[in-house]
């Protein structure tokens, strides 16, 4: 899918400059009038009072320079930090009362002899904005949407397993919403939302789902959704043996418990190193428990804050994710010697891991834990998934998680630089609080990297200058070699130019773990060149008290390089600082170097979760504004980029969608309050027409010659499948849509329409919840002309089946069989379902990991990724073609890569022969393109 419609890191669109103030240096802000950056300055603003009322006052006063209409009206008090007589004031925006995401100014001031003086500030204020506030779209509507959102987001979009296996659980919802209020998108005059946190569990891979999802408050359309949980590596969840642990119970650490005071404790970490730990006698239980209450200092009220490491084996990841898990306790020994179990486990490398991040930030920084306020520090380890290994760690907002790791990976507590990643998430979150999406999820990973590896390096006296300093997770692994293990390189030499890959926020949330390293191992080099201690302290001091929420590479760049000067660090360091941030491409306009090797046909697009459709020599696809302010439209064009592109969609205040063309006649989805209708107009003009309302339609839809096929969901997700006649649309035959009947991902031609169905054939013995029943998975081709239905083949429980794709001789369809992890396998059948082979194994050497597919009469196309953490363009979606009706054993079938362009190549359409269009997010923002022949292979 596309990238979302957020400007999180957009290339300048020409937005007024800001004027220069009358004194300092300012750096003009993007869509914005008020200046991104102003230092040098040096100006008294009262010294009694609160130091955001002195900050709000002194934007006020010199409203030429900031064209902050209303600072006490607009600007609300998000949090002021003091160090050292240096006072960081955060200023939340507001639109007419409602929250502006990324709407954050910072005004920094010294306070020192009875004098306050404002010596520079920073942030976005976003002074175009115009949109009005009332909703029109309620919190339960927006909720529903927002769920409905994250659910087609997943891999249960494509892949659908066989039923539950007991009865009464197949409504269980895996995922739920909370409504967050309304917020404003700053996109251009700005976008009226409805703020929806969706949570639960990946119906498919049992990993953990927290999402901030929103909703368009006039139409219902989810915009923008991102992770709320910060991971160590990309979601990675390996199969295995069932992860061991036993479960326990307790409440979690927040304040003075039950206890005999403070203890010296040992343990053994998982590299058989000998480590003093604090721990402490639980007199209520008789043991000891990982908890260290010598660190933090006490609160207002008198209370310890905690450090304390909990035993969480038997808990799967998505029980623990954004809330505290029910059972499970402090891990213990009858002894202040914590034995093999506590080491097997990584409790004892993560207590220890906590406290050695707990002191670097508090002797190095000044920091009072995380969230510089004292907050108690809670570590859960042994988390699995499914009761299967986990392979990856996490931040949720209030902990850190730890999985148990597998055969090759040892639990993830036992890398100091995991550790330290995930509690820099913590101190991101709480100081600059960059959206994990896009360039400023990236510098999230990054920073989280840097300050990981930083704790690591000194922990271990690590050299500045060894070449493998700046590896992350290089301790994780049991039998590889550092190298061979890291996960990330801080000096693996990327850059923006050179290696930035674009991605849409639904793969790695817009490239966050993807593109971390080009901005990590700029600071990385830096840190090389000038040493730990000073790159350390203007990292930390741009992170803390320049950043804000939505800053991209180039922000990012200014903030440390101004947090450098404002330092006093000299002038030769400044220059190996700016140095190092050319060098990995970082400067302004960076993102207008990115190249294509395909023909773009519409550009810049800035939409969110849309397909393309194409057909009979012509594309269709939606586009909002160069904002991605307006609500979208769908427009149609030739495949050879002649003559002009048509407006095909009304302009009524909906999200016009997911079009699908066969040459003559367009159709879509529009989205508004009301549900979902399925439009449709020809190619040579004429009235739009309304096929079908409903509640909500998934993003399949094809037309052909008379027939629309279709998804669509009825109330509590029960998916149906139907087709209906372009000329009669009353004439409609649907599939499933029911409780214990349901269909899914059908398609259409030469009168033929394809689709999976998941039908409970029979209820075995038993009443209720304990009664067994039985489901059949089945692929199906019906002729539109009789109606008679077709069974091509029939899966055992173990299968996954995703989309179909059909043509004038065969139905092609991807499943997987359970033959290999991470692999799918392309399979086609002749319609009347002899003939079925595989055109792409599953297993061997070139499986793919297909999730899409299209096809043209002799040739389909299908998206495909490596479901790997290495930082590669193959790790993004990527499209590879197949001859449609050659003999799969021969070695012509395969015909090789569409396209080596090195971002995100989704949602492709087959025009015609090898001809495909797709959504390429090459360069940050998706744009239409094209290519009438594969690229074959890619260097």
């Amino acid at each position: 899918m596309g990238a979302a419609a957020l400007v999180l890191s957009a290339v300048p669109t020409g937005a007024a400059a800001a004027p220069a103030p009358s004194s300092g240096e300012a750096v003009p802000g993007r869509d914005t009038r008020a200046p991104a950056l102003v230092q040098g300055i040096r100006e008294s603003v009262p010294a009694t009072g609160s130091a955001a009322g002195a900050a709000r006052g002194h934007l006020a006063q010199k409203q030429d320079r900031y064209r902050i209409a209303n600072a006490e009206r607009d600007l609300v008090p998000a949090g002021t930090s003091a160090v050292g007589g240096r006072e960081t004031v955060r200023l939340q925006q507001k639109h007419r009362g409602v929250p502006v995401l990324g709407g954050q100014y910072i005004v920094r001031m010294e306070k020192k002899g009875g004098q306050r003086v404002v010596t520079g500030t920073s942030g976005k204020y976003f002074t175009e904005l115009r949109t009005g506030t009332t909703p029109q779209v309620g919190e339960a509507l927006a909720v529903e949407r927002a769920v409905d959102a994250v659910l087609t987001g997943l891999d249960e979009k494509h892949f659908v397993r066989k039923g539950k296996p007991r009865e009464g659980d197949e409504d269980a919802p895996p995922l739920t919403g909370t409504a967050r209020g309304l917020v404003v998108l700053p996109n251009g005059p700005g976008v009226l939302t409805q703020h929806v946190t969706v949570r639960g569990t990946d119906p498919a891979s049992g990993e953990p789902v927290l999402r901030e999802v929103y909703v368009d408050a006039r139409a219902g359309y989810p915009l923008l959704q991102y992770s709320g949980i910060k991971t160590f590596a990309g979601p990675r969840a390996a199969a295995g043996k069932p992860a061991a642990g036993k479960p326990a119970t307790g409440k979690p650490a927040t304040g003075k418990p039950a206890g005999a005071g403070a203890e010296k404790g040992t343990g053994t970490k998982l590299d058989g190193k000998p480590v003093a730990l604090d721990v402490e006698l639980d007199e209520t239980r008789g043991l000891y428990v990982l908890r260290d209450r010598t660190r933090i200092p006490q609160d207002d009220d008198g209370l310890d804050n905690l450090l304390s490491t909990w035993d969480a084996r038997g808990k799967w990841a998505s029980d623990v994710s954004g809330r505290w898990p029910e059972g499970i306790q402090e891990f213990s020994s009858p002894t202040p010697a914590f034995g093999t179990e506590a080491t097997e486990a990584g409790a004892v490398d993560a207590h220890w891991g906590a406290a050695q991040v707990y002191d670097y930030f508090r002797d190095k920084h000044g920091r009072n834990s995380l969230d510089g306020r004292g907050m108690t520090i809670n570590s859960l380890v042994g988390v699995s998934s499914y009761g299967m290994p986990y392979v990856n760690a996490f931040w949720d907002g209030q902990k850190m998680v730890y999985g148990t790791g597998d055969e090759e990976y040892l639990p993830l507590a036992s890398g100091l630089d995991v550790v330290g990643h995930e509690m820099t998430h913590a101190v991101v979150e709480t100081s600059a609080n960059l959206v994990y999406a896009g360039q400023s999820g990236a510098m999230n990973e990054a920073i989280a990297d840097y300050f990981g590896n930083a704790v690591e390096t000194a922990a271990y006296k690590v050299p500045d200058n060894d070449p493998d300093s700046g590896l992350v997770g290089e301790r994780l692994c049991r039998t590889k070699s550092p190298r061979e293990c890291a996960l990330r390189d801080l000096g693996d030499g990327r850059t923006t130019a050179g290696s930035f890959i674009g991605v849409g926020f639904a793969g790695d949330n817009g490239g966050v773990h993807l593109n971390s390293t080009i901005f990590g191992g700029a600071l990385w080099d830096a840190r090389k060149e000038l040493g730990a201690a000073l790159t350390d302290k203007v990292v930390y001091t741009a992170l803390t008290q320049y950043l804000t929420p939505l800053d991209g590479f180039t922000e990012g760049r200014a903030a440390v390089l101004a947090a450098a000067k404002d330092l006093k660090v000299g002038a030769a360091a400044q220059k190996i600082l700016a140095r190092a941030f050319t060098a990995h491409g970082i400067v302004p306009g960076w993102e207008q170097a990115l190249g294509l090797d395909s023909e773009k046909l519409f550009g810049r697009i800035n939409t969110t979760d849309t397909n393309l459709g194409a057909g009979g020599g012509w594309w269709a696809a939606s586009k909002s504004n160069e904002a991605g302010s307006e609500p979208y439209s769908v427009w149609a064009g030739r495949a050879n980029g002649k003559g002009e592109k048509q407006l095909m969609s009304p302009n009524d205040g909906r999200y016009h969608v997911n079009p699908a063309t066969d040459g003559k006649t367009v159709v879509w989805q529009a989205v508004g309050p009301g549900g979902t209708d399925i439009l449709a107009r020809t190619l040579a003009g004429g009235p739009v027409r309304k096929l079908w309302s409903g509640r909500a339609t998934g993003s399949a839809l094809d037309v052909d010659g008379d027939v629309v096929a279709f998804a669509y969901y009825n109330h509590g997700g029960r998916q149906g499948a139907a087709y209906l006649s372009l000329k009669d649309p009353t004439k409609i035959v649907r599939f499933g849509g029911g409780t214990y009947h349901r269909a899914y991902n059908p398609s259409v031609s030469h009168g033929k329409f394809a689709y999976h169905a998941r039908e409970r054939v029979s209820l075995q013995a038993g009443k209720g919840v304990n009664a067994a029943a039985v489901y059949e998975l089945t692929t199906r081709v019906v002729d539109v002309a009789t109606g008679a239905v077709k069974v091509i083949q029939t899966y055992p429980d173990s299968t996954r089946i995703g989309p179909t794709a059909i043509n004038g001789t065969h139905v092609f369809w991807l499943l997987d069989e359970g033959t290999a992890e991470g692999k799918t396998a392309l399979r086609r059948a002749n319609l009347d379902g002899s003939g079925v082979v595989d055109l792409s194994p599953q297993t061997g050497p070139d499986a793919l990991n297909a999730y899409d597919l299209t096809v043209s009469e002799d040739t389909v196309t299908v998206g495909s990724y490596l479901p790997d953490t290495e930082i590669r363009n193959e790790s993004t979606a990527k499209l590879h073609q197949f001859a449609a009706n050659g003999d799969p054993q021969a070695p012509a079938t395969r015909k090789g890569r569409v396209s080596c362009n090195r971002g995100e190549q989704a949602t492709a359409a087959a025009v015609a022969g090898s001809q495909v269009v797709w959504l390429d997010a090459t360069t940050g923002t998706p744009d239409v393109v094209t290519r009438t022949s594969p690229r074959g292979r890619c260097a």
